[in-house]
């Protein structure tokens, strides 16, 4: 996401990348990590099923890990996000758990939901204060959260604020990248059989609704990643899950703001894909997409992609234009790009 790219200085002719080194970090087959984050000293931190949550300095090369415990509850964290100050992470299903970093060295839980239905997918900060988490609809909409005193207090926006969710419209806690967000601006990626986009130009005060273009019709179809590059410039990839081959009306590009959405590379690889994310500082031309199908590079905005590898994936966020962390079943990778 835009809000951890390294640097302004942009870069004046697209790259070719052809290769990614792949190195293994962390290991444990019974982990399954959909959520990480790149925190200000560029240290990792993740959170995933069985309550397991960690932080990987790259500087010594270290692992902390911990596990949170709440009752008898198995919790699994699918979204995470930070402040200069703390970490937060958020647990899916009924009671929705949301945890940020403890004065005492562990984490104080700071929200609780328990409710028929609720299931949170992603969550993440607009800065240190004014923060968001976004989850399937109850009451007839979208299931929003926003805090304005840096994680402390959470509050639920009223359904009479939020437009009104359709019949089979939810989120995917795929890879924590439901959201994203550009300055104020904020959108919000939704699936099921019906894909829409949340968009709230103030910090979640007011909202609108836009339609697209991208395969819906059942549980499993729609976007399952969204970000944007600029204010303008935004990409989203998804498909259906049960058919990850599938490519066709899975990808789709907006130039407006996520008013209209174009589909590109229609019916060309790469099919399902979890996760997309522009490597920062390519002026919008280079992204990523990760998905259990592998990994590939676009350098035309999405108008065609390279395929990389078949080692599959959940989640990826970059660390600079050629270095990026990325996570799946059992295991955390750094991804060196290479042309």
């Amino acid at each position: 996401m835009l809000l951890f790219s390294c640097g302004k200085k942009e870069a004046n002719v697209p790259r070719n990348i052809s290769e990614v080194k792949i190195e293994t970090l962390l290991e444990d087959s019974l982990l399954s990590i959909r959520a990480i984050e790149i925190l200000n000293d560029k240290s990792l931190a993740f959170a995933s099923n069985k309550g397991v949550f960690g932080l990987y300095s790259s500087k010594r090369e270290l692992w902390q890990k911990s596990v949170q415990k709440y009752d008898s509850v198995d919790l699994h964290f699918r979204a995470v996000t930070h402040t200069s100050g703390d970490f937060f992470m958020l647990s899916i299903d009924n009671p929705a758990l949301l945890y940020k970093t403890g004065s005492h060295g562990k984490m104080e839980l700071v929200y609780k939901e328990a409710k028929e239905g609720v299931f949170y997918d992603s969550m993440t900060f607009w800065n240190d204060e004014e923060g968001i988490a976004i989850g399937d609809p109850t009451d007839g909409c979208m299931s929003i959260i926003i805090t304005r005193d840096s994680g402390n207090i959470w509050k639920k926006i009223s359904c009479n604020d939020l437009p009104k969710a359709k019949s089979g419209e939810a989120a995917f806690a795929a890879s924590d990248t439901n959201i994203a967000i550009v300055g104020n601006k904020i959108w919000v990626a939704t699936g099921g059989k019906a894909s829409r986009v949340l968009y709230s130009p103030d910090k979640g005060k007011t909202w609108q609704v836009f339609d697209t273009p991208i395969i819906q019709g059942k549980e499993t179809t729609g976007m399952y990643s969204i970000d944007f590059y600029d204010e303008l410039n935004g990409f989203a990839i998804g498909g259906d899950y049960t058919k990850p081959d599938n490519n066709n009306a899975n990808k789709m590009r907006t130039n407006d703001g996520g008013k209209t959405w174009e589909i590109v590379a229609d019916g060309k690889a790469p099919g399902y894909r979890s996760c997309v994310q522009y490597i920062p500082n390519r002026r919008g031309e280079e992204l990523v997409v990760v998905g259990f199908k592998g990994i590939d590079y676009s350098n035309d905005s999405g108008e065609s992609w390279k395929h990389l590898s078949d080692e599959g994936f959940y989640t990826i966020r970059f660390l600079n234009d050629s270095v990026a962390y990325t996570a799946g079943k059992g295991r955390i990778s750094k991804l060196t790009f290479r042309e």
